[in-house]
């Protein structure tokens, strides 16, 4: 188990700035180059890299608990870093379990190297283990041609965590190679593509890869296609994934219930003497957002800490895409009586749950969805193999 380092790098200043600027990105449809500096500067980028190369050495329950903070007041610049740190946070613990294939990209990060996710995909409804992206064998290395979607820091990222599909040469089923591109290499180019609903702020543009090459130094895993060939590197990604978006959507639950709170006790209608939290519907509404919110947090934390600390669970899968769910579904649900009980206000721009309500609906398309996390968590527990033959016809 990792040593615990409760130490905090994000200062109340910090956050208070982040805060300010949050509704200025989202308006403006720009990239948090601002908060980018800052944090960097902080320490945030590196947190999760082993104190031994020169990091923060914090573990998944740690980092998850940073990022919440952050959310809180900045939520598009905590979902758009965590793309970095669920990296260096999937390179670490392989690390400390003595598989040293991704020392490379810790020791990057602490030059100020920056990583980004490149799995999402048209028709990729099952990142990671399945791959629309084509990946051809040359001399040296692989090229790579197909076009990612959501690469979030597209602005900033330095390489392209990805993987695509390496076809079969005689017979079989291919493999799955998983890579990291350098944002230099010829051929990949970043297509300007985020005008979005919410998380405006993260910049997750499109990547579109003609042919690139990456040299076998960068290649990281070369696995069957499917669920047979989810390793421990790919669980790992799912950990760090899952509980990580888990967090920062949390994070941003609680300051829709906080803004409800502050707005209610001020709220006053005329057929009434006193504020609107004296309001029966209000106290239910509020009483559903903080049960639900407890329970969210509940499994949050046993599950980054279960997996910070060993816990050898048969149905890591099952467990990870679950908690993803239930804490993406919950904190809509918050939100969105939030906002309901904001009254008309809360669709004016000016109004921070107006943000907050867009951002939150983001949370429900990250992978696993709920098509996903249902196939997967019911199959896994009717002892349905999910790599058997075709999924549906």
């Amino acid at each position: 188990m990792t040593k615990p380092n409760q130490t905090s790098i994000l200062s109340d200043a910090l956050l208070a700035r982040c805060h300010e600027r949050a509704p200025i990105y989202d308006r403006e449809n720009r990239f948090f180059f601002e908060d980018f500096e800052e944090l960097r500067d902080a320490g945030y980028l590196l947190m999760a890299v082993p104190a031994e190369l020169g990091g923060g050495g914090k573990n998944l329950a740690e980092v998850c608990l940073e990022e919440r903070r952050l959310s809180y007041f900045a939520p598009a610049t905590a979902l758009a870093l965590n793309m970095h740190l669920y990296w260096t946070g999937v390179a670490a613990d392989l690390w400390r379990g003595g598989d040293k294939s991704m020392e490379w990209l810790l020791k990057a990060a602490v030059q100020g190297e920056v990583f980004a996710a490149g799995h999402a995909e048209s028709g990729g409804e099952f990142p990671l283990i399945f791959s629309t992206t084509k990946a051809e064998r040359v001399e040296g290395g692989y090229r790579f041609t197909g076009h990612k979607s959501f690469g979030s820091l597209s602005p900033v990222w330095t390489y392209l965590g990805l993987h695509g599909t390496l076809a079969p040469s005689t017979g079989g089923d291919g493999q799955i190679i998983h890579a990291f591109a350098p944002r230099t290499a010829p051929g990949l180019t970043v297509k300007e593509s985020w005008d979005t609903l919410g998380m405006r702020a993260t910049r997750s543009d499109d990547t579109i890869l003609a042919g690139v090459f990456v040299p076998d130094q960068y290649i990281v895993r070369t696995l069957p296609i499917g669920f047979a060939g989810a390793d421990m590197f790919v669980l790992t990604v799912f950990a760090w994934a899952e509980a990580t978006f888990g967090n920062i959507y949390y994070g941003l639950g609680r300051r829709a219930l906080d803004l409800t709170l502050e707005n209610a006790k001020r709220k006053t209608s005329i057929s009434m003497t006193r504020p609107m939290n004296y309001h029966p519907n209000v106290q239910y509404s509020v009483a559903d957002m903080v049960m639900e919110l407890a329970a969210v947090e509940a499994l949050l934390e046993r599950t980054a800490q279960e997996w910070s600390s060993g816990v050898m669970h048969p149905d890591w899968l099952a467990k990870l895409v679950t908690t993803k769910y239930k804490a993406v579904e919950g904190v809509w649900r918050v939100v969105d009586t939030a906002f309901e009980l904001s009254g008309g206000f809360g669709i004016f721009k000016k109004n921070e749950l107006e943000r907050l309500f867009r951002d939150a609906r983001l949370g429900r398309i990250h992978p696993a969805n709920a098509s996903v996390a249902r196939e997967l968590v019911g199959k896994l527990t009717l002892d349905v193999n999910p790599a058997e033959g075709l999924r549906w016809g």
